[in-house]
């Protein structure tokens, strides 16, 4: 149960050396005697296990981390160390990554992303003492030391199809997603409702980058990139990604067509390149910050959550960003159809 690899003796390694030299980025001493304001309130010691992109992907681990670096900021938590997934790791990396930060002592441990899933079922229950949270799967649901983070994607996605339609101005738009899993494909879904919702007619293209086991399509900006030129080629003068990583190459794409871009999890108009920012009509916003925020909080207050936590509208889980005021004309008909989603009026599909 406690087997210690290589690969989990050099991550344990390197956790151990980044706790020696301490986690204060803030530009404390670590090493003083002498009392300080700015001591943390918690003895908290949190491990986040990133996706394929980690810290610096301006979009869902990008999210992650800012709730991360909010509760560490509040002295919510202590300590905080970080690893991210390769791209195309085997199973056993994951686990390794998982069972690492147990065996450091960190508690709890966050898995960013439903990839986790296998590997947390196995390690969860190798370490019952231990809190997890993984983000975007409700597998574990059962599991009494696991909370589930999840969220309404469609009823986001939903608001940002209805902004395509409304903006379009060929009646021609399109959707890139990542990975084809269910988890991308409610982003789909929602997309495709809102805009036929304002334009039953609507032309809609939809390209996955890749299917599983490759999980390549979250981090490849250059297939992003040649997905949406064939788009933008065809007529599509609106594309929204639910790429991660590869929704780089879709704004690239867009600033060279000279068309428009949606992004996703974070408010992408503020994150990206400045090259691109301008192609950015809005963002779907996944709210992974608060979702994680919220956690470590209920964690400093001897809470544990487990179970499953859904992520709506009805609690600004997800939504839509207006940053550069491109859409600031019809957030009037944005916030109607949000809020007859909210009502149970309007019943957004989670499959395609």
């Amino acid at each position: 149960m406690r087997r210690t690899t290589k690969f989990a003796a050099i991550l344990a390694a390197g956790i151990l050396a980044l706790t020696a030299c301490g986690s204060d980025s803030e530009g404390g001493d670590s090493g003083t005697d002498s009392p300080s304001s700015d001591a943390p309130k918690s003895d908290i010691k949190v491990g986040m296990a990133y996706d394929v992109g980690g810290r610096g992907d301006q979009s869902f681990n990008d999210s992650a981390a800012a709730g991360l670096d909010q509760a560490k900021e509040e002295g919510l938590i202590a300590d905080a160390q970080e690893s991210e997934a390769e791209d195309g790791e085997a199973e056993t990396a994951r686990e390794e990554r998982l069972r690492t930060f147990a065996e450091a002592g960190f508690d709890p441990i966050i898995a960013v992303g439903f990839a986790y899933a296998p590997s947390l079922t196995k390690v969860s229950e190798e370490y019952p003492d231990v809190h997890f949270a993984i983000i975007d799967d409700a597998s574990l649901e059962k599991v009494p030391n696991v909370a589930s983070l999840v969220f309404a994607e469609e009823q986001g996605s939903f608001l940002v199809g209805a902004a395509a339609a409304l903006k379009t101005e060929s009646d021609h738009i399109g959707f890139i997603g990542g990975v084809e899993t269910p988890l991308i494909q409610k982003f789909e879904a929602g997309y495709v409702a809102g805009a036929k919702a304002v334009n039953p007619d609507i032309e809609i293209d939809v390209k996955y980058l890749t299917q599983v086991p490759d999980f390549s399509g979250f981090g490849d900006p250059a297939k992003g990139k040649t997905a949406a030129q064939g788009m933008y080629d065809g007529g599509a003068d609106i594309v929204y990604h639910a790429a991660g990583g590869s929704g780089g190459g879709v704004f690239e794409a867009a600033a060279e067509a000279k068309a428009k871009a949606i992004g996703v999890d974070s408010d992408q108009y503020n994150t990206a390149d400045p090259s691109v920012q301008d192609v950015i009509m809005t963002s779907m916003l996944k709210n992974v910050n608060v979702a994680v925020h919220e956690y470590l909080k209920a964690i400093d207050g001897d809470s544990f959550p487990s179970g499953v936590t859904t992520y709506d509208l009805k609690v600004d889980g997800v939504g839509y960003s207006t940053s550069g005021g491109q859409i600031d004309d019809i957030t009037d008909q944005l916030d109607d159809y949000k809020q007859q989603i909210i009502d149970g009026d309007i019943t957004v599909p989670d499959k395609p």
